[in-house]
């Protein structure tokens, strides 16, 4: 009986290749993002795809894998990449990784308000310059935390862990979901439930943490930017296209807000030129869960839901599919 095949669209840390390669040969491309026809190459014949975000898992990549595909493993917690009721009319199971990563994205998430709070990439631009600088008592002002009201939109495992870390610093806590969150998480972070316009109109920094669907796409668009205050921070640790960023753009210019901190970005990798010209920005390339430890871990979950799948042992961590 032939060993079965797994396809992996990046580069993955030598652990987790070790345990797929337990059960089946690997086929592995390298570093980066594969052009769309190499992928479909690559998954030719699979029995098992681990994919990363940026690959887009549609029929056509499931139907060029054939028909003894079983799983794909999408080496992210997000699957806005994936087109599951393509999955499920398929049959074939689709995991993601949720839980390990959340912790490196709020650390992120922390580190991009405190540098768009008090400018520091903008500082940091200064020195690096080589203008001449002077301290006084007017320069280069930002904001404290303490006493002002953080505003997660998406209240869940990382929202949560924002929250938290906000309240270290002195921050009191509002959240906007669709449903009430539960209350052991609410109650020690003293978090009050609004809705979107309210948590806009009262929040001093408002953190994005809520998956990309049809629904939060454009989430924040321009009618939601003039809501926020004019002294508010936007950032965006979830997925780019939940804010509209020629929108973003436009409010940053006007000062309908302070700033905006973004690690994804709405047609990523490309980022609105807009962007990149305004110095009230901080902007890294989707970093959230970049850390050795947890890339690791993504890895890893990801390799255990393919030996789960080909072995016909319960999925560790299984998407739920529409009804086919």
């Amino acid at each position: 009986m032939a060993m079965p095949t797994l396809a992996v669209s990046t580069r993955l840390p030598q652990s987790a290749l070790d345990l797929l390669g337990e059960v089946g040969e690997l086929r592995v491309a390298g570093e980066g993002r594969l052009p769309r026809a190499e992928l479909l190459e690559l998954v030719a014949g699979a029995d098992a795809v681990l994919t990363q975000l940026g690959d887009r898992v549609d029929g056509e990549l499931l139907d060029a894998a054939g028909p003894q595909l079983r799983c794909v493993c999408n080496v992210a917690v997000g699957v806005d990449n994936v087109d599951l009721a393509a999955a499920a009319r398929r049959g074939i199971a689709v995991t993601n990784t949720p839980g390990v990563l959340d912790d490196a994205t709020a650390d992120l998430a922390i580190g991009l308000i405190l540098a768009a709070t008090r400018r520091l990439g903008e500082g940091e631009r200064l020195i690096r310059s080589g203008r001449p600088w002077v301290w006084r008592m007017d320069f280069m002002l930002g904001h404290d935390l303490r006493g002002k009201r953080l505003g997660v939109v998406g209240l869940g495992a990382i929202g949560s862990l924002v929250a938290q870390r906000a309240r270290a610093f002195g921050m009191t806590i509002a959240y906007c979901n669709r449903h009430e969150a539960p209350s052991e998480v609410t109650e020690p972070l003293g978090a009050e439930r609004l809705e979107l316009a309210e948590l806009l109109a009262s929040a001093d920094v408002v953190s994005l943490n809520c998956p990309l669907t049809e629904r939060t796409r454009h989430l924040i668009g321009a009618a939601e930017l003039r809501a926020m205050k004019p002294t508010a921070t936007l950032v965006n640790t979830a997925r780019g296209p939940v804010v509209d960023e020629a929108a973003l753009v436009e409010a940053l210019r006007a000062g309908e807000i302070a700033a905006a901190a973004l690690d994804v970005f709405e047609h990523e990798p490309e980022v609105h030129p807009g962007l990149l010209e305004l110095e009230n920005v901080v902007l890294v390339p989707h970093l959230g869960s970049a850390t050795i430890e947890t890339r690791t871990a993504m890895a890893e979950l990801a390799a255990r839901n393919a030996v789960a799948a080909l072995r016909g042992e319960p999925l560790p961590t299984p998407v739920p599919l529409p009804a086919p």
